[in-house]
């Protein structure tokens, strides 16, 4: 066991666990200020869900330690076959070929899943029921999350580096995928497009009705999130070496760029840059990022942002013109920006990309996968977010969406300053 190692996952995975919190922040801030509580539980109840859940069963699929590279895996708690093994055997587990611990390993991963569930919520703000979201968390992290995670991070490699065995997309088809683009990205960006089509328009849903309601929380949960990031991006190296630095270093260049390009489309829009645009724009950036940011020269990875900073700032518009209500625009920025940094590597990635090669394969390597990934989790959560809809009920009623659903579904409001306390 390398603990140097192992001290920079477990670091890492801190890191991307507070920003799951970040983004009750982030998503908190945008939506009015009777939904703040109900928005803000929304990542906390997938917290809890998805933690559990990944405890339970959810490392087993989604790095099943099968011989082949099966659809999904199941070879007991933690992929470790639970014959006869007492607790101080599950400690001693097997190391990664950096020298972390599998439970180390898998203490990171969670927190991927968690994240990513979480991301869907931006998609149905202020019109969701809170029983129904963790339900549905339950569900879509089992049958969405876990397999999709299998299919791409679900990866064994030889002495030489060489994938041996594994998920499908990455083992068969030559997917490349440091951090999640289209795990995390897509997936969350493909699930909030199904999600908030189940769910319907928000009551009055019109262009500019419905404003952040708290500015600075939006603010605090980007810093946040991008704090975080780090760990996420440069946590997946598993080693403290070059590749992490790498991807360290495209963290802050990508999201740096891509508020750039985020304001720069705003101020030739709408005549003025705003800190929820510019919050926006490193979002952007970040989720570019993910899948990318071990494979560019940090010079691309600003060129990167930027394009990211700029598509997303228009593909954001895309709600009204095609009838959708995305709340918080998960779809815009995650599923848009996740595809940008996963074409990215087919076109200028190191060694691999178009522009260094003069091949188009892994560029078509690269779309597959974001289409494998875009159509699966669409058609998986539409399905479940339908059933959810149609036994239980998943949004609230609308007079209680425009009376605010925080006293409705928590008995709590978020500012209560003119009471006597």
């Amino acid at each position: 066991m390398s603990a140097g190692n192992t001290a920079f996952v477990l670091i890492s995975a801190a890191l991307v666990l507070m920003m799951t919190p970040a983004l009750a922040f982030f998503y908190g801030g945008l939506v009015r200020a009777k939904s703040v509580v109900s928005m803000m539980m929304l990542s906390f109840g997938a917290l809890a869900v998805v933690g559990t859940l990944w405890i339970v069963y959810g490392h087993a699929i989604a790095f099943s330690s099968s011989a082949d590279s099966t659809f999904v895996g199941w070879n007991g708690v933690f992929g470790i076959n639970l014959g006869g093994i007492g607790l101080e055997d599950l400690f001693s587990a097997p190391v990664t070929s950096t020298g972390v611990p599998v439970l180390a390993f898998s203490a990171f991963q969670a927190t991927f899943a968690i994240i990513t569930t979480a991301l869907i919520s931006g998609a149905i703000a202020d019109r969701a029921k809170f029983g129904a979201w963790l339900v549905f968390s339950a569900l879509w992290a089992t049958f969405v999350y876990f397999p999709i995670s299998n299919w791409v991070f679900n990866i064994v490699r030889d002495d030489q580096g060489n994938i041996v065995n594994g998920g499908w997309l990455a083992t068969n088809f030559g997917l490349l995928d440091f951090a999640g683009g289209t795990v995390v990205e897509i997936n969350s960006g493909a699930a909030a497009l199904a999600l908030a089509l189940v769910l319907g328009k928000r009551v009055g849903f019109a262009k500019g009705i419905h404003k952040p309601h708290n500015v600075p929380f939006v603010l605090l949960g980007a810093g946040l999130l991008w704090f975080g990031w780090f760990g996420f991006n440069a946590g997946s190296a598993l080693a403290a070496d070059d590749v992490a630095t790498t991807a360290f270093v495209n963290t802050l260049a990508a999201p740096a760029a891509g508020i750039l390009g985020w304001l720069i489309v705003e101020r030739l829009k709408d005549g003025k840059a705003t800190s929820v645009g510019a919050a926006s724009g490193a979002v952007a950036g970040l989720v570019a990022a993910t899948p990318a940011c071990a494979f560019l020269h940090p010079l691309w990875g600003l060129v990167m942002g930027f394009i990211a900073g700029v598509v997303c700032a228009l593909a954001v518009e895309l709600k009204f013109r095609l009838g959708f209500d995305d709340s918080l625009d998960v779809v815009g920025i995650h599923l848009v920006g996740g595809v940008i940094g996963t074409l990215m590597i087919g076109l200028v990635g190191v060694d691999v990309g178009l522009l260094y090669t003069g091949s188009f394969g892994q560029l078509g390597a690269q779309a597959l996968g974001c289409l494998v990934v875009m159509v699966y989790s669409f058609g998986a959560t539409w399905i479940i977010g339908t059933v959810i809809d149609k036994t239980m009920g998943f949004r609230v009623r609308n007079e209680d969406e425009l009376a605010g659903i925080d006293t409705i579904l928590h008995g709590e409001e978020g500012y209560a300053m003119d009471r006597d306390y």
